[in-house]
């Protein structure tokens, strides 16, 4: 399987074959700023299975749980097409919004659900950690 993604001007792109390591919400301050939402969703793959094309700006950025993050985005957009993390060098989380068909993918993980704004809820199968 092949998944597509893009950021909004379609000058960055990401090929990730195979089937994700995990798909998560995170609930996260850095999350939320990052997103411009209450939460973010993204999409985990092995490294070794994705591929980016284009031109990247880079920026590496300290979260609230100590690890460093590099997020490689758009120049021209902004928009965001991977971040690495330190806590799990081994994957690569593509935002879920930026897949040709982001419909394809579940959320199945949630993370730092202490920041979860009350007024949210999750539906489905999930696992939850504070």
């Amino acid at each position: 399987m092949t998944h597509l993604a893009s950021c909004r001007c379609g000058q960055l792109s990401a090929v990730a074959t195979g089937d994700p390591v995990r798909i998560s919400v995170c609930h996260c301050l850095d999350c939320q700023k990052r997103s411009g939402s209450a939460f973010a969703a993204q999409v985990r793959f092995p490294i070794d299975a994705v591929t980016i094309a284009g031109a990247a700006s880079v920026v590496a950025h300290t979260g609230g749980g100590g690890n460093i993050a590099r997020f490689h985005f758009c120049p021209a957009c902004g928009g965001t097409i991977a971040f690495i993390n330190d806590a799990m060098p081994e994957t690569i989380a593509i935002p879920l919004g930026a897949f040709a068909d982001p419909y394809v993918f579940t959320p199945n993980v949630s993370v730092w659900e202490e920041r979860q704004h009350e007024w949210l809820e999750l539906a489905g199968e999930m696992q939850h950690y504070d």
